[in-house]
């Protein structure tokens, strides 16, 4: 943990770094960093939300079915 920015360290594998590079180029994102930091921060944003746990299993398996990644 960085004292003077109360930020942490954490590691990725150099393909997702690269992915990521290429994702952000031409973006206002200025670094892999912030963007990572953005996405984590949306994803925990919507499982805060609950927006996750008003899905319905059933509903998604249906779903799948329908368009063919399930077997009926």
């Amino acid at each position: 943990m960085n004292a003077d920015t109360d930020e942490r360290t954490v590691r990725i594998a150099e393909h997702l770094h690269e992915r990521t590079e290429r994702r952000i180029a031409g973006t206002t994102f200025g670094s892999v960093d912030e963007y990572v930091q953005f996405v984590l921060e949306e994803v925990l944003a919507a499982d805060d939300d609950g927006s996750y746990d008003d899905v319905d299993d059933d509903d998604v398996q249906a779903r799948l079915r329908s368009l063919g990644y399930l077997d009926a």
